[in-house]
């Protein structure tokens, strides 16, 4: 199965400016680091990345998941750390505070779409929270499309993803901790009204076990779709719509999402 979001790559305008926002307000630290690439490792089994690419940027939206208990304490060591705005809702709040968590939004230098969450189901002492921001690992990824019905049917299809909130201009797709957030291209990124537009990036799955690549392998091959395989690396890349996608088998126990007591963990398999 698919267990977590392993790394994310994005593209950059400049990566000065995503390090000086990342690592030195943020305070992710940095695991590898050039004159046009930089990398930053906010968990023990997440890394994040940055390309610098002389390229129009369209923004991408992700979320951390903290601890429910922490979730006062990182907001208002957000807003003690210089440059860094919480964006508002239209009636002037900065926190929403749904039916199961709480969350707050703000955007890098590039304009990506950053949101802390928690939920207050998480169970707290599975994994240990890391930095000033108390993160646990990277909950969600959006990924705008034009058809919301197609691209969910082809995640649930090839990797076996569970389905919340679904309806025909957005989804959530689920499988271990990672949540891929699938909006249509008119529906607007809250709470700020943003255009949702395709990002180019590299998602990074984790994933169980070889035997799951390999059942993926299959299932991408019965619906033509091309694919490249490191078998050193353990990895698989291909495409789906405008996103690259990569499996890699990693040492993230295949037992936290239950553990966590994420409510799709016991439906995997």
């Amino acid at each position: 199965m698919i267990t977590h979001f392993s790394q994310l790559r994005l593209n950059t305008v400049s990566v000065q400016g995503v390090k000086q926002f990342y690592h030195d307000q943020l305070r992710f630290p940095i695991v590898y680091e050039s004159d046009n690439e930089i990398c930053f490792q906010p968990t023990e089994h997440f890394s994040l990345s940055f390309i610098e690419a002389l390229i129009p940027l369209a923004p991408v939206h992700f979320a951390f998941e903290v601890p429910y208990s922490e979730f006062e304490n990182v907001v208002t060591w957000l807003q003690s750390a210089g440059g860094i705005s919480l964006l508002k809702w239209s009636d002037g709040r900065i926190i929403d505070d749904f039916q199961t968590g709480m969350n707050v939004y703000f955007r890098d230098g590039d304009g990506n779409l950053l949101e802390i969450i928690t939920h207050h189901y998480i169970k707290e002492g599975i994994l240990p929270p890391i930095g000033e921001l108390k993160l646990l690992y990277l909950r969600e990824i959006g990924f705008p499309v034009d058809s919301v019905t197609h691209f969910r049917e082809l995640l649930v299809d090839i990797f076996n993803f569970k389905l919340d909130k679904v309806s025909d201009n957005f989804t959530f797709a689920i499988s271990g901790t990672s949540h891929a957030v699938i909006p249509s291209k008119k529906r607007k990124w809250i709470p700020i009204a943003m255009a949702a537009l395709p990002p180019t990036m590299d998602v990074v799955f984790g994933v169980s076990s070889s035997n799951f690549i390999e059942k993926v392998k299959t299932k991408l091959s019965s619906k033509g779709i091309d694919y490249d395989e490191n078998k050193h690396d353990c990895q698989l890349q291909f495409r789906i719509n405008e996103y690259s996608f990569y499996l890699r088998l990693t040492k993230f126990p295949e037992e936290v999402p239950k553990l966590l007591n994420l409510p799709y963990s016991r439906l995997q398999s």
